[in-house]
């Protein structure tokens, strides 16, 4: 049962490092440049730092989470790795929730603060941080499932019942 137990956190932690890495690499790439009125306006992640946030936020989860799997966990290491998967969900849950804002400006705009929607004008950016914010999800629901999978492996024995 522990091996089963190893492998499926591991193949989760591969797979939240693939989508880490994925948002990562997908949000850096992102760029689009228009012309209006004789003028070019450049779409990068680096204008927003909510975009630069989410950024950083994923390449250090992405270093983490290699730097885990090829670390043997045994005894009060494996304690402070849960804490660390709880810091890293947080993590990832802020860059996440400031990557959307900003992508909501993006999409439709605010017309209370007189912003204009840009996603008309640069759809190659915006289907690019579209896709990285989907990656993103999906890395914060996979560390949310380790954390719960990992709580529930540690907490099994204390809720048996014996005979």
């Amino acid at each position: 049962m522990t091996k089963i137990r190893k492998i499926f956190t591991f193949l989760l932690r591969l797979l939240a490092l693939a989508a880490t890495l994925s948002a990562t690499i997908v949000m850096v790439t992102s760029h689009d440049s228009t012309n209006v009125l004789n003028l070019t306006f450049k779409a990068k992640y680096s204008n927003s730092p909510a975009f630069m946030y989410f950024v950083i936020v994923e390449a250090i989860v992405s270093g983490y989470n290699l730097m885990i799997l090829f670390l043997a966990l045994k005894g009060s290491l494996w304690r402070m790795v849960i804490i660390l998967d709880v810091v890293v969900a947080l993590l990832l849950t802020s860059s996440m929730s400031a990557a959307l804002a900003i992508a909501q400006v993006g999409k439709k705009g605010n017309t209370h603060a007189g912003w204009l929607p840009i996603c008309g004008q640069v759809h190659k950016f915006c289907n690019h941080v579209t896709g990285a914010l989907v990656a993103g999800i999906i890395a914060a629901a996979l560390y949310f499932l380790l954390i719960l999978y990992t709580l529930y492996t540690v907490l099994n024995p204390l809720f048996v019942v014996k005979p």
